[in-house]
């Protein structure tokens, strides 16, 4: 039997993450951060002096680069040939980044065949991949479709509370940079048809994984 796919797009701040690690864990689902990729990529465009703005360069980078990742929700560990940088991709200056790789089409169009790659591949009973276009492009027939959302100004909190001692206004201004860059390529803030609506917002993390959870569970014996 092929793993149940559960794909969750969403904006910077709306707890996609959190509540996707949380709810893999729960069901013993294997977990996937496709943004990592991104974030993996622009890194090795960086390192390598490649002009993040074009798009032939990068593409040959990506094409000759071994990407992997772990799918456990309790280690998450980030290689790009053979370099741990779990903890290298997630600095502020990758994450400045990572937009100009996401314009890309072409390159774009490679990370989504390597996304589907690993749904394919998944040995547990589930998956949870979540990203900005999973649910319309990466896996648009997956039996699970979630949009998780939540106000700007609750996103924004988030951020801040999450980068210890840093004030609001930066974090807002790098948040609706990010959300209006990556919104240029793709709608994460609008559910498309089939895809289910879940605002964070007023929910607390437990509620939110909740509500995840019982979206599954509804498929699952559906089936």
């Amino acid at each position: 039997m092929s793993a149940l796919v559960v794909a969750i797009d969403g904006p910077a701040g709306s707890g996609k993450s959190s509540v996707s690690k949380d709810a893999a864990r729960r069901l013993g689902f294997s977990y996937y951060d496709t943004g990592a990729a991104y974030r993996a990529l622009a890194w090795a465009a960086m390192t390598a002096g490649i002009d993040l703005t074009n798009q032939d360069a990068v593409l040959a980078l990506q094409k000759g680069a071994d990407y992997r990742a772990s799918e456990d929700p309790d280690s998450q560990t980030f290689l790009i040939n053979g370099e741990d940088v779990t903890h290298a991709i997630r600095g502020g200056d990758v994450s400045g980044a990572v937009s100009a790789i996401a314009q890309h089409t072409l390159v774009r169009a490679g990370l989504v065949e390597h996304f589907r790659k690993v749904l394919a591949d998944c040995e547990n009973p589930g998956i949870i991949m979540e990203g900005r276009d999973i649910t319309t492009v990466v896996a648009p027939e997956a039996p699970v479709r979630v949009l998780l959302t939540a106000d700007e100004s609750v996103r924004i909190g988030r951020r801040q509370a999450e980068l210890a001692g840093t004030t609001a206004a930066p974090v807002a201004e790098s948040l609706k940079a990010r959300d209006k860059s990556d919104s240029s390529v793709v709608d994460f803030m609008n559910a498309a048809p089939g895809v289910t609506l879940v605002d964070s917002g007023p929910l607390t993390f437990e509620q939110t994984v909740d509500a995840l959870l019982s979206i599954i569970a509804t498929v699952r014996s559906a089936q």
